[in-house]
Protein backbone atom coordinates (compact mmCIF):
# COMPACT_ATOMS: atom_id res chain seq x y z
CA UNK A 1 0.00 0.00 0.00
CA UNK A 2 3.35 2.52 -0.18
CA UNK A 3 2.82 3.64 -3.39
CA UNK A 4 -0.92 5.41 -2.71
CA UNK A 5 0.87 6.46 0.65
CA UNK A 6 0.26 10.64 0.59
CA UNK A 7 2.65 12.45 2.87
CA UNK A 8 0.27 15.43 3.06
CA UNK A 9 -2.50 13.74 4.80
CA UNK A 10 -0.61 12.16 7.26
CA UNK A 11 -0.03 14.37 9.72
CA UNK A 12 -4.24 14.63 9.39
CA UNK A 13 -4.11 11.10 10.15
CA UNK A 14 -2.12 11.73 13.54
CA UNK A 15 -4.42 14.27 14.81
CA UNK A 16 -7.66 11.95 13.73
CA UNK A 17 -5.98 9.54 15.96
CA UNK A 18 -5.65 11.26 18.68
CA UNK A 19 -8.89 13.14 18.70
CA UNK A 20 -10.72 9.74 17.63
CA UNK A 21 -14.66 9.57 17.84
CA UNK A 22 -16.69 8.16 21.02
CA UNK A 23 -17.76 5.24 18.34
CA UNK A 24 -13.99 5.07 16.87
CA UNK A 25 -12.54 4.87 20.33
CA UNK A 26 -15.60 1.61 21.52
CA UNK A 27 -14.60 -0.24 18.25
CA UNK A 28 -10.92 0.36 18.77
CA UNK A 29 -10.40 -0.51 22.39
CA UNK A 30 -13.24 -3.10 23.06
CA UNK A 31 -12.43 -5.01 19.73
CA UNK A 32 -10.21 -4.42 16.93
CA UNK A 33 -7.33 -3.72 19.01
CA UNK A 34 -7.80 -7.42 20.65
CA UNK A 35 -7.85 -9.37 16.85
CA UNK A 36 -4.70 -11.44 16.51
CA UNK A 37 -3.84 -9.48 13.48
CA UNK A 38 -2.65 -6.02 12.72
CA UNK A 39 -5.41 -3.08 12.89
CA UNK A 40 -4.15 0.04 11.41
CA UNK A 41 -6.00 3.32 12.72
CA UNK A 42 -6.62 6.43 10.66
CA UNK A 43 -4.65 5.00 7.76
CA UNK A 44 -3.72 6.76 4.97
CA UNK A 45 -4.62 5.49 1.36
CA UNK A 46 -4.03 7.45 -1.58
CA UNK A 47 -6.52 10.81 -1.11
CA UNK A 48 -8.07 9.14 1.70
CA UNK A 49 -7.96 8.84 5.06
CA UNK A 50 -9.41 5.39 6.64
CA UNK A 51 -11.10 4.57 10.14
CA UNK A 52 -9.37 1.26 10.26
CA UNK A 53 -7.30 -0.81 7.94
CA UNK A 54 -6.49 -3.89 8.44
CA UNK A 55 -3.96 -5.14 5.51
CA UNK A 56 -3.57 -8.84 5.96
CA UNK A 57 -7.18 -9.11 4.69
CA UNK A 58 -7.36 -6.07 2.84
CA UNK A 59 -10.38 -4.93 4.57
CA UNK A 60 -11.16 -1.22 4.62
CA UNK A 61 -13.95 -0.29 8.16
CA UNK A 62 -15.21 2.88 8.24
CA UNK A 63 -17.90 4.61 10.49
CA UNK A 64 -20.28 6.85 9.11
CA UNK A 65 -21.91 9.83 10.93
CA UNK A 66 -24.47 11.43 9.86
CA UNK A 67 -23.00 13.65 7.31
CA UNK A 68 -22.58 10.46 5.43
CA UNK A 69 -26.34 10.15 4.81
CA UNK A 70 -26.59 13.33 3.15
CA UNK A 71 -26.45 13.67 -0.69
CA UNK A 72 -22.68 15.06 -0.80
CA UNK A 73 -21.28 12.62 1.86
CA UNK A 74 -22.87 9.72 -0.12
CA UNK A 75 -21.44 10.93 -3.19
CA UNK A 76 -18.11 11.44 -2.02
CA UNK A 77 -18.32 8.24 0.02
CA UNK A 78 -19.08 6.01 -3.51
CA UNK A 79 -16.50 8.04 -4.80
CA UNK A 80 -13.86 6.61 -1.67
CA UNK A 81 -15.41 3.29 -2.19
CA UNK A 82 -14.66 2.70 -5.84
CA UNK A 83 -11.30 4.10 -5.32
CA UNK A 84 -10.37 1.57 -2.34
CA UNK A 85 -12.50 -0.72 -4.17
CA UNK A 86 -9.83 -0.16 -7.90
CA UNK A 87 -6.93 -1.20 -4.99
CA UNK A 88 -8.27 -4.60 -4.59
CA UNK A 89 -9.81 -3.57 -0.48
CA UNK A 90 -13.28 -4.22 0.58
CA UNK A 91 -15.01 -1.27 2.53
CA UNK A 92 -16.94 -2.33 5.25
CA UNK A 93 -19.35 0.58 6.67
CA UNK A 94 -21.26 0.88 10.23
CA UNK A 95 -23.17 3.83 11.07
CA UNK A 96 -22.23 5.28 14.49
CA UNK A 97 -25.62 4.18 15.17
CA UNK A 98 -24.76 0.60 14.64
CA UNK A 99 -21.60 0.86 16.53
CA UNK A 100 -23.99 2.37 19.33
CA UNK A 101 -26.67 0.01 19.58
CA UNK A 102 -25.73 -3.21 17.93
CA UNK A 103 -22.26 -3.50 18.90
CA UNK A 104 -22.20 -7.48 19.00
CA UNK A 105 -23.72 -7.69 15.32
CA UNK A 106 -20.94 -5.22 14.02
CA UNK A 107 -18.38 -7.03 15.83
CA UNK A 108 -19.91 -10.38 14.46
CA UNK A 109 -19.82 -8.90 10.78
CA UNK A 110 -16.03 -7.80 11.36
CA UNK A 111 -14.81 -11.05 12.67
CA UNK A 112 -16.76 -13.01 9.65
CA UNK A 113 -15.38 -10.88 7.14
CA UNK A 114 -12.07 -11.54 8.61
CA UNK A 115 -12.82 -15.59 8.42
CA UNK A 116 -13.59 -14.96 4.86
CA UNK A 117 -10.62 -13.44 3.81
CA UNK A 118 -7.15 -15.40 3.37
CA UNK A 119 -6.34 -14.61 6.42
CA UNK A 120 -7.98 -16.81 9.36
CA UNK A 121 -7.61 -15.20 12.44
CA UNK A 122 -7.60 -17.69 15.16
CA UNK A 123 -10.61 -16.57 18.38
Amino acid sequence: MNSTHNAKLSSIAKQLRKNMTKEERHLWYDFLKSLPTMVHRQKVIGNYIVDFYIAEAKLVIELDGSQHYEAAGQRADQNRDTYLNSLGLQVLRYSNSDVNYRFPEVCQDIWNRLQASEIKPSP
